[in-house]
């Protein structure tokens, strides 16, 4: 069955190095473990990443992902049966330096029992001001394919493309800030094929009675985000962020967070909070009043208004540094990583159907989930 990301890209980004105008990545390998566990959903899986300079202008980067699902969630327990599968990802990317300048050209497929995605995305990031102001444009191509795993003749195609372009200037010797936004466009089949929506049925034992859902064939979003990290004097640091997003389904998201980064010895600690609040779908019904009572409809829990909370802990640690001589052969330095974060997210309008209450007096759905990663870097 469809697994619907719940962050891959996010893990990716906690292990990668992004790279900077003017300098490349330096040669990095990493080994990523990640554990979801939350909502009758489990995600595990291992990722390796490796990066490599040829030359002084150009450095390559491979990643090799596989998650395995098992899932029981709300959606699957009320309308389906449990089921599990495997999702795998690899990817591709070259870094291009040129004075000040550095292009990135990065392609990524994944394949899944039922859906299959591949990106080629590219970028461009310019130093300017005497290297105190980087300005990145940023394009990516999507072509996926959707599918279900009980029909062999259901195939759908989805195209998705989004435009960045982002700031990033430092303000004082101890301040930083970037600015971004980003526009993306989708086309093609939006929804998941096994998701069904309920509507009133007198003539139900339930009261209800389900449909398949049914979603607008496109959509357009678009989103603003700053971020600023001040440094302390004693070499911590504090770390802000918002972000606004709205889209064409009538969805209006305000993201926040907080971070400080306390350095101690050979440690690195990091505590985080995040908040997050969005309005619903206009065609998000938690129980539509009849059958096909609009011409599209949805129940998809992601798509109502919600109020997610998530606190994190990360520890790093410095098994070794290129300061000295102390190389482990090849390796120049090496650090062991550990995150933890606790999730949890009030849903306003999305009844929890495994109550087994009556029609009109189930509880609203919460979701408590825990995301661990453990991860190794060596630079060599």
């Amino acid at each position: 069955m469809i697994l619907r990301r719940i962050s891959v890209f996010a893990l990716l980004l906690a292990m990668t190095v992004s790279a900077s105008a003017g300098v490349l990545p330096e040669d990095r390998a990493d080994v990523l473990y990640h554990l979801y566990d939350g909502g009758g959903v489990t995600i595990d899986g291992p990722s390796v990443l490796v990066r490599k300079k040829v030359g002084k202008s150009i450095s390559v980067v491979g990643n090799y992902y596989i998650d395995m699902v098992s899932s029981a969630s709300i959606d699957v327990i009320t309308t389906a049966s449990p089921y599990t599968e495997e999702r795998e990802q690899w990817s591709l990317g070259m870094d291009y330096l040129h004075g000040n300048t550095t292009m990135s050209l990065n392609y990524v497929s994944s394949e899944e029992s039922d859906y299959d995605a591949e990106t080629v995305s590219f970028s461009v990031s310019q130093d300017m001001f005497g290297d105190l102001t980087t300005l990145t444009l940023a394009y990516a191509l999507g072509d996926d394919l959707v599918r279900r795993a009980d029909d062999p003749t259901f195939e759908r195609t989805l195209d998705k493309q989004t435009y960045s372009v982002g700031i990033t200037q430092i303000l004082t010797k101890n301040l930083i800030s970037t600015l971004n936004f980003e526009t993306a466009t989708d086309e093609g089949f939006l929804n998941n094929p096994y998701r069904s929506v309920r509507y009133f049925d007198a003539g139900s034992a339930l009261g209800y009675s389900y449909e398949p859902e049914l979603y607008p064939n496109t959509r357009t979003s678009n989103a603003i985000g700053l971020r600023a990290r001040y440094f302390l004097p004693y070499r911590a640091a504090i770390e802000g962020e918002y972000r606004f997003f709205t889209d064409t389904w009538n969805i209006d998201g305000h993201t926040a967070a907080l971070s400080y980064i306390h350095p101690w010895r050979e440690f690195i600690f990091t505590g985080k909070f995040r908040y997050h609040n969005q309005t619903g779908a206009d065609f998000y019904r938690d129980i539509f009043a009849r059958a096909q009572e609009t011409n599209f409809r949805g129940r998809d829990k992601e798509l109502s208004p919600l109020t997610s909370y998530t606190f994190k802990l990360k520890a790093s640690y410095e098994l070794l540094n290129d300061d000295g001589n102390d190389y482990w052969g090849f390796i120049k330095k090496a650090t062991i990583s550990a995150s933890l974060d606790l999730l949890h997210v009030d849903y306003d309008d999305f009844a929890d159907l495994s109550a087994a209450a009556p029609l009109g007096s189930e509880p609203l759905y919460k979701l408590d989930a825990n995301v661990f990663q453990l991860y190794f870097s060596i630079w060599y």
